[in-house]
């Protein structure tokens, strides 16, 4: 059960991070309309919201995800793999002490984003991508064991069109991971319930299981139907302009 989620909206300068799309420039304004109806289905599902306010120091800050791997035992301070990105760790471990007794820092030469961490229940799926190095990989998971949980690496840099592994899966409890059809047959997820992905519809892989919940980006019909038939609630937000800059649900907040 998650109670509390940290956020950030984003910055006027925005359109001046890092994107490895072709969607266009994102409109500020709708990218803040977006941002506050978000929050809002935070709150909706039961979420006490931390809110930061906008740091134009780094176009990329609203995707806070990134910065940091939240458990019910500690928090880790992450360190991103993007240069540009490096000072975002700085700007949110304030907030993090206020809320963690343990913290734990990756370190370099490891590098690892937030957003290549899927945990799904006691264990964690370690992505090693363009943004977390396999140093990385191996000392979060080093980290994680001192904690008492268990961690798988997979390396996604041969799979194209995902810039994180969350960009590719997500997991709903109840034993179930979201798969796109590039990752849905790797051995890492074998002991898992798969719902796979329509390549047509991969960025909703990218979506939230908040309690008893399941937020997910607005178009995409086939997999709105599967979580419904799945007997879970859902919440459908219109994510358009954080696509544009390689942005999910997931991206926009820490939760704990």
């Amino acid at each position: 059960m998650y109670t509390r989620a940290i956020v950030r909206p984003p910055a006027a300068n925005f359109a001046d991070g890092l994107t490895s799309v072709d969607l266009g420039k994102p409109d500020f304004a709708k990218a803040l309309e977006q941002h506050t109806r978000y929050c809002t289905a935070l709150e909706q599902c039961g979420l006490t919201l931390t809110r930061l306010p906008a740091d134009a120091n780094f176009p990329d800050s609203t995707f806070v995800e990134d910065t940091a791997i939240f458990t019910d035992r500690c928090a880790i301070l992450t360190r991103p793999g993007a240069a540009s990105r490096a000072g975002e760790v700085a700007g949110i471990e304030p907030t993090l002490r206020e809320a963690f007794a343990r913290i734990h820092t990756i370190t370099a030469p490891s590098t690892v984003d937030g957003g290549d961490i899927c945990q799904a229940g006691n264990h964690f799926f370690i992505g090693i991508s363009e943004r977390t190095n396999t140093e990385g990989a191996r000392q979060l998971g080093e980290i994680l064991a001192t904690e008492g949980f268990t961690a798988t690496p997979v390396d996604i840099r041969d799979v194209r069109g995902i810039l994180h592994l969350k960009s590719g899966i997500a997991y709903l409890g109840d034993n179930r991971l979201v798969l796109i059809d590039a990752l849905a047959d790797h051995s890492a997820f074998s002991d898992y319930e798969v719902v796979r992905i329509a390549p047509e519809e991969n960025y909703a892989a990218n979506c939230l299981r908040i309690n008893a919940t399941v937020i997910l980006p607005a178009g995409y019909p086939q997999f709105e139907a599967t979580v419904h038939a799945l007997d879970y609630s859902a919440i459908v937000l219109d994510m358009s302009e954080f696509q544009k800059m390689d942005g999910g649900l997931s991206c926009l907040s820490l939760r704990f």
